[in-house]
């Protein structure tokens, strides 16, 4: 029967959600509320299938990190300074309520409690800030990997802090996890030979639970932090990205459960409810925090309200890290309760805010001061495309092949072609006629070193577009070895009514055929002849592109 209720409010209260055109997620958390609320039995395994989704949520998000992300000033500065910044506001709000005001929140006494609780409610919550970038196709944009590094650097710091208060240290066995490094390339071996999706599936699930979530629990480390661990250590394989898609739809089932043992914690008390509501009327401070940092680092104005915008959560290691103390004695009781209604307050008010973040955009962009273009953090500055003829989408073998062959062709066809007197043409476009993108800033750094005309951009984010300026670009070449990447490249393409010729490399058979249907020139799969089959593909259609209609980039 409990069973029965459970699945009717999770359905009735999701339903309803969306029909108010809300995330379901805050239906899903409700249903909690609701089923505590009423003193319905709580499910005995809810919470551990619950973990077990955010063990999944992790791991994927580890296959698409990079630790090289991670280092970058605009992730860890970001985090680093907004992290100080919001636990010392949280810090004195909460102590100068609690300590001065008289509210009635347990046994709490002195700043410390206060500032325990302003540092775990320092971090985002991860699983929130990716299910909103999912809903927005998002999660590949430059803001999107801002709020996602800042996150889980934050969480990481407050995994260590939940190991200090905990008053017990890992097992020494903790050191034998680095032999997870040289087991990485053992599974990489394996997932070059699994065939079928059903059994990569299985695979990704077992690699997140076991390695990950089980053996980290086991030496007393976080099991979600092996998780992410775990992923990370396969994200350079190229079956990653397909991993990460085969569990998915488990993955989501048991991020139900999550959302739901969120609000089964039991109904707090007055001062609980004041204290939750207090700690979320400090969200517009979270957001304008990350905001302002982003702002100083020069990121355009879209980017900084947007990354702000996806944060505006507490994250679920709140709850864990006031668990530990109120077992420690450090906190009281009833903290507990006002920090869950605090974070799951904190999961709708987010969810809701990001649904309408366009006119939120449009609002603070308007307060803010502008940037001039030539103040721009380098990945948001402009592309001018003045005198570039080809494009290389993925400046890896592939793509530097492939750009070698466009730029030695094309800088032969302007020697020959000398432009009249007057003409405008800067020099230095036409001595540099193609152009690389690339989204690993190490790389296209690397690459400006060696000369070639490259700019940091990730091809698959919507503000990429926005960057380009205008040019006559008549070939677009779709280099990119990410699964489906090129793909979705080439609906920007389409979407831009870009007119000239577009060659790419596929990985599978049915990308090929989906090229072909698409009206793309010429479709070379990257295993048969690699980068010199695509650049003497480019070389033999060079005298039909000049026929066709080039088109600005920009659309």
């Amino acid at each position: 029967m409990s069973l029965a209720l459970h699945l009717l409010a999770v359905v009735a209260l999701g339903l309803a959600a969306a029909l108010l055109r809300l995330p379901p997620l805050v239906g899903f958390i409700a249903a909690g509320f609701l089923l505590g609320a009423t003193g319905v039995e709580p499910l005995p395994w809810l919470s551990t299938v619950g973990d077990l989704g955010a063990a999944l949520l992790l791991f994927s998000i580890g296959l698409d990190l990079d630790p090289r992300v991670l280092g970058r000033r605009v992730i860890a500065g970001t985090a680093a300074v907004t992290m100080v910044a919001i636990t010392a506001v949280t810090s004195l709000v909460v102590g100068l309520v609690v300590l001065v005001g008289g509210l009635a929140v347990g046994a709490t006494e002195g700043w410390g409690a206060a500032l325990l609780v302003g540092f775990a409610l320092a971090s985002s919550s991860t699983i929130v800030i990716m299910k909103i970038l999912e809903d927005r196709d998002d999660a590949s944009a430059l803001y999107g990997r801002i709020a996602v590094g800042t996150s889980i650097l934050q969480d990481t710091t407050s995994i260590v802090l939940l190991v200090a208060i905990s008053g017990t240290a890992p097992s020494p066995w903790a050191l034998a996890l680095v032999l997870l490094v040289p087991a990485a390339r053992a599974v990489g071996w394996l997932l070059r030979r699994v065939q079928h999706r059903e059994v990569l599936m299985l695979l990704g699930i077992t690699l997140a639970l076991m390695p990950g979530y089980e053996l980290f629990e086991l030496v007393g480390l976080p099991g979600t932090l092996g998780a992410l661990v775990v992923g990370a250590l396969l994200a350079a394989h190229p079956s990653a990205g397909e991993l990460a898609d085969s569990f998915r739809p488990v993955q989501e089932l048991f991020l139900v459960a999550f959302f739901v043992s969120i609000g089964t914690a039991g109904l707090p008390g007055p001062g609980a409810v004041v204290m939750a509501l207090v700690l979320v009327a400090l969200l517009p401070l979270r957001s304008a925090a990350y905001t302002g940092v982003l702002w100083l680092m020069r990121l355009r104005h879209r980017s900084a309200v947007l990354t702000g915008l996806a944060v505006a959560s507490y994250s679920e290691l709140a709850l864990v890290v006031a668990g530990v103390g109120v077992g420690q004695g450090v906190l009281g009781p009833e903290w507990l309760q006002a920090l869950s209604l605090a974070v799951a307050l904190s999961f709708v008010v987010a969810s809701v805010v990001n649904k309408r973040a366009s006119g939120l955009v449009r609002r603070v962009s308007h307060a803010l001061p502008d940037h001039g273009e030539d103040a721009l953090h380098p990945a948001e500055a402009p592309v001018d495309l003045t005198g570039v003829r080809a494009v290389v989408f993925g400046m890896g073998r592939v793509g530097r092949a492939t750009y070698a062959r466009l730029l030695a062709d094309l800088t032969e066809d302007t020697e020959q072609a000398t432009p009249p007197a007057g003409s405008g043409a800067p020099a230095e476009h036409r001595r540099v006629p193609v152009l690389g993108v690339d989204s690993d800033a190490d790389k296209v750094e690397r690459l400006h070193g060696l000369g070639l005309n490259v700019v940091e951009g990730d091809a698959t984010d919507t503000d990429f577009w926005a960057r380009l300026g205008s040019g006559e670009v008549a070939t677009a070449v779709l280099a990119m070895s990410e699964p489906g990447a090129n793909l979705e490249v080439l609906s920007w393409i389409e979407h831009h009514g870009f007119a000239g010729e577009v060659l790419a490399v596929a990985r599978f058979d049915d990308e090929a055929a989906q090229m072909h249907a698409r009206g793309v020139n010429a479709v070379v799969n990257l295993y048969d002849g690699v980068g010199e089959a695509l650049a003497e593909a480019a070389h033999a259609r060079r005298p039909g592109a000049a026929s066709r209609p080039p088109l600005s980039a920009a659309g």
